[in-house]
């Protein structure tokens, strides 16, 4: 099975979390159509149908990854 890559992860699970901020702000179409977007390439990448088993299981890939980047001397993914 292919892991994708946390950086990739990451950057998804921000883009979706920017996005219900601003809809929960002002729902906007366009903001609606990109939550949409984001939230069917955050299932594609993590291989579910649901946002919800998406996003836990891109936290486990990302708490994963950091625990193996710690114990191998690397950087943390926070710096």
């Amino acid at each position: 099975m292919l892991v994708p890559d946390p950086k990739v992860v990451r950057t998804l699970l921000t883009r979706y979390a920017s996005l219900r901020i601003s809809q929960a702000e002002c729902e906007k179409p366009q903001t609606v159509r990109e939550l949409a977007d984001v939230s069917r390439a955050l299932c594609a990448t993590m291989g579910v149908s649901s946002v919800e088993d998406a996003i836990a299981q891109a936290d486990a890939l990302l708490i994963s990854s950091r625990r193996a980047a710690d114990g191998d001397g690397g950087l943390s993914l926070a710096v």
